[in-house]
């Protein structure tokens, strides 16, 4: 059985270490302080600090004798420090490590659906003015997906504003308007979304911040009705489900990424092709999705799709087949 830390004491290991990093410069600083003074100090329990003390005892310097390692007196309940080992101030960064803190803030508070911003702002100013010798100009940090469009949807967002949309369904192949109450922005797969209660299909829906051509803010705040839930995305945007079509499909070697790209349910090797098959939303979309692939994509299942996608290559080789005289031309004289 683990025993709890104590209250206000370290949790981590990493914690533990940055707290003794910095506790030999205090006490040198401070020689003969009481140990519940500094326990108060340092934010941590007495017993904590005595057990950081008695740690301190067996570090120092690589030969780790007498004259290498940390020493300290102590008189009753006060503590003197009195061979440092080197340790005789607080760690500071490197310009390397405080220039990847600062961007790796950055990005934090930039990426969309990221809780307690007003935290992470607080902490890089922080960071940034007490390492701003180290790092030198201003650090701008963007990130994969982001654009007007993105920043302009995570302000509404963060307004908790009503928006009206027009939306490119990749699925229906179709634009439609919808009025929609945002829940919260999100990044996935360096992807940006919007996740919104959607009025017209009464749910909530995801919408992919690239695929939205027009919003317009209404003067009207968001109205999330109670049974709104958001979406648990740690498998991704979409999850498969047996209520969905499936296909299946021959593919040869330079089609395999799609095995890595989309979940599949079933993949079969045979010989240099493989047999993969996967769900879709919709036999449009897949029947557009297997146009895309390539001439060296059979369709084994289901006919219908296999008889969608023979219909439309046929109709766009007999368009290419069929040639467009120019005005005019073939007039008799």
């Amino acid at each position: 059985m683990t025993r709890p830390a104590a209250r206000g004491g370290s949790r981590t290991s990493a914690d533990r270490l940055a707290r003794l990093l910095n506790l030999v410069p205090y006490l040198l600083a401070r020689p003969g302080i009481e140990v519940a003074e500094a326990a108060g100090d340092l934010g941590v329990t007495e017993r904590q600090l005595r057990e950081d003390l008695e740690l301190l005892w067996v570090c120092g310097l690589p030969g780790y004798g007498p004259g290498d390692l940390i020493d300290m007196a102590f008189d009753g309940d006060r503590v003197t420090i009195t061979y440092d080992a080197g340790i005789d101030r607080p760690l500071r960064l490197t310009p390397d490590e405080a220039l990847a803190l600062v961007v790796a803030l950055r990005m934090l508070a930039e990426t969309p659906g990221v809780a307690n911003r007003e935290a992470i702002e607080r902490a890089l100013a922080k960071i940034e003015n007490a390492a701003g010798d180290l790092v030198g100009a201003p650090v701008a940090v963007r990130l994969p997906g982001e654009n007007p469009r993105v920043q302009e949807l995570r302000a509404a967002v963060e307004r908790r504003r009503a928006l009206r949309i027009t939306y490119y369904t990749v699925a229906r192949d179709e634009s439609t308007e919808r009025t929609i109450d945002p829940l919260r922005m999100l990044m996935v797969d360096g992807r940006a979304y919007v996740e919104a209660w959607c009025r017209r299909a009464e749910a909530v829906r995801l919408f992919r911040a690239d695929r939205i051509d027009a919003v317009v803010e209404l003067d009207e705040p968001a109205a999330v009705p109670p049974q709104a839930r958001p979406h648990d995305l740690r498998q991704g945007v979409f999850r498969p489900s047996p209520d969905l079509p499936l296909i299946t499909l021959r593919i040869g070697r330079g089609e395999r990424w799609i095995t890595e790209y989309y979940p599949c349910e079933r993949i079969e090797v045979d010989g240099d092709r493989w047999v993969v098959s996967l769900r879709v939303t919709d036999l449009g979309w897949a029947r557009r999705f297997v146009l895309g692939l390539g001439p060296d994509v059979t369709v084994v299942a289901p006919v219908e799709l296999a008889v969608q996608v023979r219909a439309q290559a046929a109709a766009a080789l007999e368009a290419y087949a069929t040639p467009v005289l120019p005005a005019g031309a073939g007039t008799a004289r």
